[in-house]
């Protein structure tokens, strides 16, 4: 007879006298190989939602589902420890991503601005780039591992997202049910980005410009000649969009509030005050996009700077509590306590640290106009900043579930700039690496938080978070390429004006650009920091990044994910927070990735239109 405790986590067959035990899945083949898989599938979905969004998505809470419909629904094997090694190989792949999708799509935009301007162009490779990324990925899981006993087992930090997970992966056959609800909502969500990238649905500008309503590049535009231009009647029909504010629910509404704020109070007022010129209207083709070119967008990079800021100096507690962690880490380290070998050794951190700071090196020779000693600044400041950004970003997650990436990433950048006698391109591998790293930093101690509560073994979590998550860095940059190559004449694929605005990266390429040109709107900049900077000191974490965001995104994107989160609001306060944290949840994280990986899917075959005609 069979007998199974835990849902299946220990199982042994044979009678009283002769009990066969079978071996404790744990580290298995299928959980690596599924991980991997699900790992690139959500870096591509989730990269595609990062230019769309301008804030990156977890990958835990699909990996998880999927993990335990595939390993225990299908191949009948599954166990609670099995499916975290493959959730956390996929988060981590997929949190890799997010380092790249956050920098290097400012290197696009600043070299085709430069390009339209006529002030010549930004030359980059995209191999110092990858070699940085890899990096990254293992100087972020090496810097963190030392310190999972502190801040998980003494300290006791609570990683929000970490027992989020830790539910679902204990929920058991629930895991089927959410399983389908993600494929009803993947499903719903590709066919509806079908119809809209094939443009069947789509009225001519002059139609729209005429009667104020029709569709046209996945928005619908509903002023109907009533409505002025300046309060940006559209909304962007992207279920992706809709299922984020969902999943986000009350949490979103400063998010939501930023682009009210933005176009239905800043924009009318400055309309109504003249503060537009005719000329200016006629230059960016209308009042709307003049005011966001001349005034919103400016405001919301300063208010997202300002904020992004302000975190990391709020984050300041997190840091002294940090530095103490890897004291105490260092003593524990010291006194030979490595209880049933449930750690990486020493000697493997130390080679994972030497092997970062030779690619950080090589990443630097690489990129045109970098000297032996610039490489070598970089390689060594770059490590020692990267450990501390990784260290306060860990500590700042457990605490908050609030990661600073963007702040970390505006100042990697700017410092190397100063140091590297402003090398744009010398200092992006930098920021790529960092970024990579501090991402990579906080998921393993969500992964890991996780794994503790359901008697997981670390040091199964940590050889496969080092041996396979760099993966994800060379799968996003892959991705910027081809959805950059997907756009008019291959290029254009993302930025302002498209339907991937990339926030993030074109708030980074502001900055850069202001620097470096000597045109810096200092006066917008100034009162956005001032606002940010005011915004991210409040009791709320991440508010003043939100604000700003909110006012450099298209209000069509504002509108729709502020809907979601009325929505899931008012699902939840009709059906309650069970229905929605079973039923909802898998059914918005289907949406999300449905919508995803078709826009991907529609850009590949751009490239391959394209190719073959040529």
């Amino acid at each position: 007879m069979a007998d199974t405790h835990n849902g299946g986590d220990h199982q042994s067959t044979g009678t009283t006298s002769d009990v066969e035990s079978k071996p404790y899945r744990e580290l298995t083949w299928e959980a690596v190989v599924l991980g991997v898989i699900q790992g690139v599938v959500l870096n591509l979905a989730f990269c595609y939602a990062a230019l769309k969004l301008g804030f990156s998505l977890g990958g835990s809470t699909v990996a998880a589902i999927m993990g335990y419909a595939l390993l225990r629904g299908v191949l009948g094997k599954g166990t609670m420890v099995e499916n975290n090694i493959n959730q956390t190989i996929a988060s981590g792949i997929n949190t890799a991503g997010t380092g790249v999708i956050f920098t290097v799509p400012a290197l696009f935009l600043l070299n085709q601005k430069w390009q339209a301007d006529g002030t010549g162009s930004l030359a980059f490779e995209a191999l110092p780039l990858a070699v940085a990324g890899i990096a990254g990925a293992i100087l972020g899981v090496v810097v963190i591992i030392p310190l999972r006993k502190q801040m998980i087992e003494m300290d006791r930090l609570r990683f929000p997202t970490g027992v989020a997970v830790t539910t679902i992966i204990r929920a058991g056959a629930t895991g089927v049910e959410k399983a389908k609800l993600l494929a009803i909502g993947f499903a719903i969500a590709a066919a509806w980005k079908l119809v809209m990238v094939s443009g069947w649905l789509d009225s001519t500008e002059e139609a729209i410009a005429a009667s104020g309503f029709g569709i046209t590049h996945e928005e619908l535009y509903f002023g109907c000649g009533i409505i002025p231009a300046q309060f940006a009647p559209v909304i962007y029909l992207s279920l992706m969009n809709l299922a984020a504010g969902m999943l986000a629910g009350r949490g979103g509404l400063p998010f939501f509030a930023g682009g009210i704020l933005s176009w239905w109070v800043i924009a009318p007022a400055a309309a109504s005050m003249g503060w537009v010129s005719p000329e200016m209207v006629e230059t960016f083709g209308g009042i709307d996009w003049a005011i966001y070119a001349k005034m919103l967008r400016p405001l919301g990079i300063g208010t997202l700077v300002g904020g992004a800021l302000m975190g990391v100096v709020m984050a300041f507690p997190a840091i002294q509590s940090a530095m103490r962690s890897l004291a105490t880490a260092a003593k524990t380290a010291g006194s030979g306590s490595n209880v049933g070998g449930d750690e990486l050794s020493l000697k493997t951190l130390i080679f994972g640290t030497v092997l970062s700071v030779v690619l950080f090196f090589i990443a630097s020779m690489m990129t045109d106009g970098v000297t032996i000693t610039q490489a070598l600044i970089s390689s060594v400041v770059g490590t020692v900043w990267l450990g501390l950004a990784a260290l306060i970003v860990a500590q700042a997650t457990g605490m908050t579930d609030i990661s600073p990436m963007s702040g970390m990433a505006l100042i990697s950048v700017t410092l190397m700039m100063v140091l590297l006698n402003g090398n744009i391109a010398a200092s992006m591998v930098v920021g790529v690496a960092v970024c990579v790293a501090i991402g990579q930093g906080a998921d393993m101690m969500q992964d890991l938080k996780t794994g503790f509560m359901i008697g997981a073994r670390p040091i199964k979590q940590q050889v496969v978070q080092f041996a396979v998550t760099w993966l994800g860095a060379l799968v996003a940059l892959g991705a910027v390429y081809a959805l950059w190559s997907g756009g008019e004449g291959g290029q254009g694929g993302f930025g302002p004006g498209t339907s991937l605005p990339a926030p993030q990266g074109g708030a980074l390429m502001g900055i850069i650009d202001a620097v470096k040109s000597g045109n810096v709107p200092v006066d917008k900049y100034a009162m956005g920091a001032l606002v940010g900077g005011c915004l991210g000191a409040a009791p709320m974490p991440g508010l003043g990044v939100l604000i700003g965001l909110a006012m450099y995104l298209p209000f069509s994107i504002t509108l729709g994910y502020g809907i979601g989160c009325l929505c899931q609001m008012g699902i939840q306060k009709v059906k309650g927070a069970e229905f929605c944290e079973h039923k909802l949840v898998p059914l918005c994280a289907g949406l999300i990735v449905g919508e995803a990986l078709t826009g991907m899917g529609h850009a590949f075959f751009n490239i391959f239109k394209s190719w073959m005609a040529s």
